[in-house]
């Protein structure tokens, strides 16, 4: 009995070196797998638009940006200078100014326009960041080409007209 005690353990350990060999095996054959990003599966669309029409809108929008940057620094002077001269509290009631201070509201004006000028120029940054990748003139949210037209009359664009209203030309 002795014998078959022995018989049978070295089979079972033969039994289970052989299932743990494969698995050795097949485990060393299979590499690793490699993670796709979003941003690598997602082919960006090129401009569908030729060099020199992307010239003339890269000249365009350098001399917008120019202009902005100019308005913003301008506008912030104003408000800047409106404050300058006062005191804190320095509040006045007659015929001219009225019930409250004029002045603050000039000043917040002069803010309001030169935040407005602050993100155009941003905008413009963004289009011309999209001509140096290429991507110049198709629409971020739909992936199709923003018409020249539009490009024309507002050339950091980033959107075609129906997703830049919400999409309410695509209702029925």
């Amino acid at each position: 009995m002795a014998t078959a005690k022995k018989a049978a353990k070295k089979s079972a350990t033969k039994k289970s070196a052989a299932k743990k060999a494969p698995a050795k095996k097949s485990a060393a054959k299979k590499a690793p797998a490699k993670k796709v990003t979003a941003k690598k599966a997602v082919k960006k669309a090129k401009s569908p638009f030729g060099k020199k029409f992307i010239g003339d809108m890269k000249v365009r929008l350098e001399e917008e940006r120019a202009k902005y940057l100019h308005s913003e620094e301008t506008y912030r002077a104003e408000a800047e200078a409106l404050i300058e001269g006062r005191e804190p509290g320095d509040v006045q009631f007659d015929e001219e100014s009225g019930e409250g201070d004029t002045l603050a509201v000039e000043r917040e004006r002069d803010l309001a326009l030169s935040n407005q000028a602050r993100q155009a120029v941003e905008q413009i940054d963004a289009a011309l960041d999209r001509i140096k990748a290429g991507t110049y003139g198709v629409c971020v949210a739909s992936g199709k080409a923003i018409p020249q037209e539009r490009l024309r009359a507002i050339p950091w664009a980033a959107e075609r007209v129906e997703y830049k209203v919400g999409g309410l030309g695509n209702r029925r």
